[in-house]
């Protein structure tokens, strides 16, 4: 028999588990403890014998409700997903609630940045992105988008919130790596950058004028990320306001 990939074998894809086992220990308790664990070491720091120790339980007790780790990642990804809101059309304007769907997911991935490597590892068709997929089309097709142009605009939108957590959340990891803050960081490369300054005149000249290295990173980040995601915003409105051929 082939086993299935990690794909196609995704666990919202097969028959739910009989629901046997340890008394009063639930799927959801064990999803649960396991983004505790997620959250403080990452994929790394899980394994079945870890959760049951932390669930008082042991490892066998905890395959009677999930099959194996792949399996509790998948559930764990679900759940986080159902952090994200989306809200109805009539609650506020289209670009609002893509905006708060976009909030919303960028602040799930860095309250959980383990999830970042895991998207895309199974198809998102679990109960929470089901949930958040019916009310992004929901949205978007309120504010007239169609078809697959409707795919493209909730996808440009959940890429920006998903490529700036990714950008935020190897930035805070490395600067953990180092035990140093940002300003012993930046004061630590900006003799290297002066060297280089006959070289790349104007590089050099925009830092001297803004001094990105003595501003706060975390309100850099999250201007960053504010300004690109209300040009994305823009962009769309503006397609949204031209005459298109149907689709």
């Amino acid at each position: 028999m082939t086993r299935p990939d990690s794909f196609t074998g995704s666990v919202w894809l097969r028959p739910p588990r009989a629901q046997t086992g340890q008394p009063g220990l639930s799927r959801e308790q064990i999803v649960r403890a396991a983004i505790e664990l997620l959250d403080a070491e990452g994929p790394a720091g899980l394994s079945m014998r870890r959760l049951g120790t932390k669930l008082g339980s042991g490892a066998t007790s905890l395959y009677w409700h999930v099959a194996n780790k792949d399996e509790l990642l998948e559930l764990a990804v679900d759940e986080v997903l159902g952090e994200i809101y989306v809200p109805d059309p009539g609650d506020t304007s289209w670009r609002m609630g893509a905006s708060i769907c976009a909030n919303g997911m960028r602040a799930a991935l860095l309250r959980h940045p383990w999830v970042i490597g895991l998207l895309g590892m199974h198809p998102t068709i679990g109960p929470n992105a089901m949930r958040l997929g019916e009310r992004l089309v929901a949205l978007f097709s309120a504010a007239g988008f169609t078809g697959m142009e409707l795919s493209h605009a909730s996808a440009v939108i959940n890429s920006h919130a998903i490529g700036s957590a990714t950008s935020e959340a190897a930035i805070k990891s490395a600067l953990r790596r180092t035990g140093k803050t940002y300003a012993e960081v930046a004061e630590d490369v900006e003799p290297y950058l002066e060297q280089l300054a006959p070289d790349n005149p104007n590089y050099t000249r925009w830092r001297r004028e803004t001094k990105p290295l003595a501003q706060d990173p975390d309100q850099v980040l999250e201007d960053t990320y504010a300004f690109g995601l209300e040009r994305v915003l823009d962009g769309l409105e503006m397609w949204l306001s031209k005459d298109r051929p149907a689709t």
